[in-house]
């Protein structure tokens, strides 16, 4: 194979975070060779317009430059010119999260959407990229980590990596620095754990535990086979205070979390951090297959210059928010009263929030550009989240699909229909989801029709019927009251200079009935201060439902006064059990 187009990235600036990156191309358009960086990351669905990043550009044809004419905010190009056309650029990499670049003194990380132009009209070219060792004295040591094929018999170090076209080499994060690692193989599929900024982790029990989650989602996919669809993956994790996000990718994930939430040596128990870095590493993996190849038919191919709408992400991510914790009981890493801890919370969380009265997670699904990735303090009284509801519809439909075929067939069954229909071929032959499609691809997995349900809880906003269809199961859901006190004011509150901040004020509340608004400071209860929210809880702990309170809040410079009739909480709490504990 011979690319055309080559990337050469270096380390241009530590301290000023600058990536420099040398893009060669050795065919270019004669009538002038359009170049763009991506407006968003696959898997984020958010404009993020990342070539507000770009801080230097400049092209040349041998020793001659060439002017660069800016067409819009992420689009160059290059005026007709004979031969090779090289471009030098830099990037600023501030960005600690999943989804962009950061650079430092003390490592480096990137997405290919963030430092690798686009050159239009060749995106089916194969590609290569040389990454350059920095000299630094503080960079010595400095490995790379990446699921980027690479040249020669090692995996990893600095040189040069290949990749078929433009998709794949956006599609494998790069983590550079000093890091810990650790591999598990399953069939013919090698597994690596990397772990950076964190040198206590126990990588041998965090080995054991993936090993058995990712064994359980391949025998899911391919029961037969046992064979994941790649020949190696890699978690690419990176530890911080407070951390935690995801984001997945064809043959790896980039991980963000909280340093406490690994595991270290002589911890015995799965405590709730570790809890949730196992259930984000499920999620992130079962994305390799369950969006990475099984895709809405919107996503392909992906267009990087703007929105891509699709009304089935409640599939995709909803779906795979199912899975990821119910894979982590049928792992054996967690019990299944942790399991259905981890239920009841996600049930309760639903529950609490008044836009799922709203907002059907179909049009959750489309608007996740504008709206769920959007947020803002009026988030909670007007949309849905696809993740979240999504999994509680994934679960009422395997319940519902168990319960009508006599438990001979299940929503696995469903998922393994998508695997071999759109997923095992899409590398050579690619084929997405139709956006009406979901009734009759149950059906034809299942033999059940769940035309209604779907139409009630999907495109409507019904929601499903846990508590029965749970009890059918040998379970009992239990929904109790969401506060610890006898009544509720229904904000969302933090501690703010003395006051109490409302963050967000729920709809049908009594704070939303008194006239309060997001952002107020509340300053005084019944004409005694309120300097924190331990104080306020205190206070509503000595009231009952139907007592009045006066409550004195700032809202910018203004002092008002509001008159409260305080109720009881609403039973949004969900508790799970198996249905012979009695005493829960």
């Amino acid at each position: 194979m011979t690319e055309t187009i080559h990337y050469d990235l270096s380390i241009a600036d530590a301290g000023a975070h600058l990536f420099e990156i040398r893009l060669t191309i050795e065919e270019p358009d004669p009538q002038g060779q359009v170049l763009m960086m991506p407006a968003w990351i696959p898997g984020s669905y958010l404009i993020r317009d990342f070539a507000r990043h770009v801080v230097s550009i400049g092209a040349r044809v041998g020793r001659q430059e060439l002017p660069l004419r800016r067409l819009d905010k992420q689009r160059w190009q290059c005026p007709a010119a004979q031969g090779r056309i090289e471009v030098r650029y830099r990037v600023y990499a501030w960005d600690l999260s999943v989804r962009g670049a950061h650079l430092d003194r003390t490592h480096a990380f990137f997405n290919g959407t963030s430092v690798f132009l686009q050159v239009c009209g060749q995106e089916e070219r194969a590609c290569s990229v040389t990454l350059r060792q920095p000299r630094a004295p503080w960079a010595r040591g400095w490995r790379v980590a990446t699921s980027l094929p690479r040249d020669g018999a090692r995996p990893w170090g600095f040189g040069r990596y290949r990749a078929p076209d433009y998709d794949a080499l956006i599609d494998h994060p790069v983590e550079i620095g000093h890091f810990r690692d650790a591999s598990f193989r399953i069939g013919s599929t090698e597994h690596v754990i990397v772990v950076s900024n964190c040198d206590d982790v126990d990588l041998e029990r965090l080995t054991r535990d993936l090993r058995r989650i990712c064994s359980a989602q391949i025998a899911l996919f391919e029961p037969n086979t046992r064979r994941a669809p790649v020949d190696r993956y890699v978690f690419l994790t990176y530890a911080t205070a407070d951390g935690y996000g995801g984001l997945e990718h064809r043959a790896s994930t980039a991980l963000i979390c909280a340093r406490k939430d690994l595991p270290h040596a002589g911890m015995r128990r799965v405590t709730d951090g570790y809890r949730t870095f196992l259930g984000l590493a499920s999620h992130e993996y079962f994305h390799t297959w369950n969006v990475k190849r099984i895709k809405p038919a919107a996503f392909v191919p992906y267009r990087l210059d703007r929105e891509n709408h699709t009304r089935l992400l409640w599939v995709f991510e909803g779906f795979t928010s199912y899975y990821d914790d119910l894979m982590l009981v049928r792992s054996g890493a967690i019990t299944l009263e942790s399991y259905l801890e981890l239920l009841g919370r996600t049930v309760s969380g639903v529950l609490r929030g008044p836009g799922r009265a709203l907002q059907p997670v179909a049009e959750s699904s489309f608007d996740a550009w504008t709206r769920f990735y959007r947020q803002d303090e009026n988030a909670p009284n007007a949309i849905v989240s696809y993740y979240t509801k999504g999994s509680l519809i994934a679960l009422a439909l395997d319940l519902t699909i168990r319960e009508r075929s006599q438990q001979r067939r299940s929503l696995d069954d469903v998922m393994r229909l998508l695997w071999q229909r759109f997923g095992r071929r899409f590398d050579t032959d690619p084929e997405g989801v139709p956006e009406e499609s979901m009734p009759g691809l149950i059906r034809e997995a299942t033999g059940v029709s769940v035309s209604r349900e779907l139409a009630r809880w999907v495109d409507g906003t019904e929601d499903p019927p846990l508590t029965r269809l749970l009890a059918g199961a040998g379970f009992r859901m239990i929904l109790e009251p969401a506060e610890e006190g006898p009544v509720w004011i229904g904000a969302r509150t933090a501690d703010a200079d003395g006051a109490v901040r409302l963050s967000q004020v729920l709809n049908g509340s009594p704070a939303h009935a008194g006239g309060l608004s997001a952002d107020d400071r509340l300053v005084a209860l019944d004409g005694l201060r309120v300097p924190d929210t331990r104080t306020l809880g205190a206070m509503l702990a000595r009231k009952r439902a139907g007592d009045s309170a006066t409550v004195h809040v700032f809202r910018a410079d203004r002092l008002l006064q509001a008159e409260l009739e305080l109720s009881a909480p609403p039973r949004t709490r969900a508790v799970i059990v198996k249905a012979e504990d009695r005493n829960a």
